[in-house]
């Protein structure tokens, strides 16, 4: 059975309990305890030691109409590993360090890795990294030592208003297109799926763990339409062959007219 994750940005407080308990239970390295100056957010992006990130989107809020909402609002979400159904990272990977597991989760074996990187060129979301001590690519592994003891991923156990919700996929695509609707039928006719259909047709098919968003995809730092590199090899074979038949072609034009000159 396939598990994943449906986070609802909608109910997201931004505590970062589940950075916490991401780093806490897969002991990674703490990322410098920088001042980024964006809003309260410490962490910028995922990355090699950064499997759990949740972004502060500040907003424009006042308005004419109403000055009493103040300067601007916040939009959250935690971001993580999609572990995409059709995963670029597994397809680009030379070693077969990358692997599918029995749960559907996409992982890492860091004892094959030889730090390549074609990895995270293949990644259209940027979320696979290396890291700067010993080279390898490292990132979510859906808690897959958790998984394999029955216990549910740490982020989503640490989320104190259900935003983070872990199980079977089916499953969490009804809870989640429900929520929609329950949203939409309060007025929120903004809300929507994302990694359900939306992505699922230019070439992932489909993501393990998919969100519920209130604005466009760019505005949480998400490719709008994703692409598996891999997913163009054809057409990009196809247009090799047109290019290398028209300058052959042109080669024995050229060839005709010089005969012909001659004669």
């Amino acid at each position: 059975m396939a598990k994943g994750f449906f986070t609802d940005t909608t109910v997201c407080i931004g505590c970062k309990a589940c950075e916490v308990a991401c780093k806490e239970w897969n002991q990674l390295p703490d990322d410098g305890l920088i001042f980024t100056g964006m809003s309260y957010d410490n962490t910028v992006q995922l990355g090699a030691s950064t499997w759990r990130h949740v972004a502060f989107i500040e907003q424009p809020a006042a308005t004419k109409e109403d000055p009493a909402l103040g300067d601007f609002s916040w939009l959250m979400m935690s971001d993580v590993c999609k572990h995409c159904q059709r995963a670029g990272c597994l397809e680009a990977c030379p070693t077969g360090a990358i692997v599918r597991t029995e749960f559907d989760s996409v992982y890492v074996q860091p004892d094959i890795c030889n730090g390549c990187g074609y990895c995270i060129s293949a990644c259209p979301f940027g979320v696979i990294d290396r890291r700067e001590d010993d080279g390898r690519a490292w990132k979510c592994t859906l808690c897959y030592d958790r998984l394999k003891d029955g216990m549910t991923p740490a982020c989503a156990k640490a989320c104190p208003t259900d935003s983070i919700v872990f199980g079977d996929l089916d499953e969490l695509k009804e809870k989640a297109g429900d929520r929609v609707q329950q949203l939409r039928d309060g007025g929120v006719e903004e809300a929507y799926l994302y990694g359900v259909d939306e992505v699922g047709q230019p070439g992932t098919e489909g993501l393990n763990a998919f969100f519920l968003l209130v604005d466009e995809p760019e505005v949480y730092n998400l490719p709008p339409d994703p692409v598996v590199p891999t997913k163009k090899v054809g057409s990009a074979w196809t247009s090799a062959a047109l290019a290398a038949a028209g300058v052959a072609l042109a080669a024995a034009g050229a060839a005709v007219m010089n005969r012909g000159g001659r004669g």
